[in-house]
């Protein structure tokens, strides 16, 4: 396939992967229940068309301290962010639930290296074959990040942020294997930080208006 194809291909991902999260998240979540089925295939397949290799899409230990040392950099000043936040809140002194349970932040863990490997082994790496400059791709990276998770007034500029660090972070090291376990601890502290009244157990689309009925 020649360049443009790539190019071509590349914008289809860039458009189509978040229309379609948001669909799903919005709609085809309650009226088609084999939906989210497109989306391991679309990933798959564009890794596929664009001859992606575990270096290209950050599934890789060649360079893992390299990027864990920038990692924890990151997660260091956010983490701390944060805590600074929901003392200033009047949160409860106690863990989130998902530090205190190892099968829940297991859990969580898991969902994040789903999220990382859609934000950043195929959104951002769609994002810098396209725009070239790492900090355009990353801001790029992050509004799209954040309005996947409309309406929640708390996720909406956190992973806006978040998105932004973490996209690039991967445009400058290619691994996104640090990058998950700084989501899956953020997003924990995150839901300690806000009052639960805020976030709504860190919900989204419908869900998030919904949490309370």
């Amino acid at each position: 396939m020649t360049e443009q194809t790539f190019r071509i291909l590349s914008l289809i991902d860039v458009i189509g992967i978040p229309v379609y999260v948001l669909l799903f998240i919005w709609r085809l979540e309650f009226s088609a229940r084999y939906a989210w089925i497109i989306f391991p295939l679309w990933i798959v397949a564009s890794f596929l068309l664009h001859r992606d290799t575990p270096k290209t899409l950050g599934w890789r230990a060649d360079n893992l301290w390299p990027a864990t040392k920038w990692a924890l950099a990151a997660l260091a000043i956010m983490a701390a962010l944060l805590i600074i936040t929901g003392v200033a809140l009047g949160q409860p002194r106690h863990i989130p639930p998902n530090l205190r349970s190892p099968a829940r932040f297991w859990s969580y863990f898991a969902f994040c290296l789903l999220q990382q490997v859609a934000l950043n082994s195929l959104l951002t790496n769609r994002l810098l074959s396209l725009l070239r400059r790492d900090w355009v791709a990353a801001l790029t990276a992050g509004t799209i990040f954040a309005a996947c998770h409309w309406p929640n007034p708390v996720l909406v500029p956190l992973t806006f942020i978040g998105g932004i660090v973490l996209a690039w972070l991967f445009a400058r090291h290619r691994n996104i294997l640090p990058l998950v376990m700084v989501q899956a601890i953020l997003g924990s502290i995150a839901w300690w930080s806000f009052p639960v009244a805020w976030h709504h157990d860190l919900r989204v689309g419908p869900g998030f208006y919904t949490h309370w009925k």
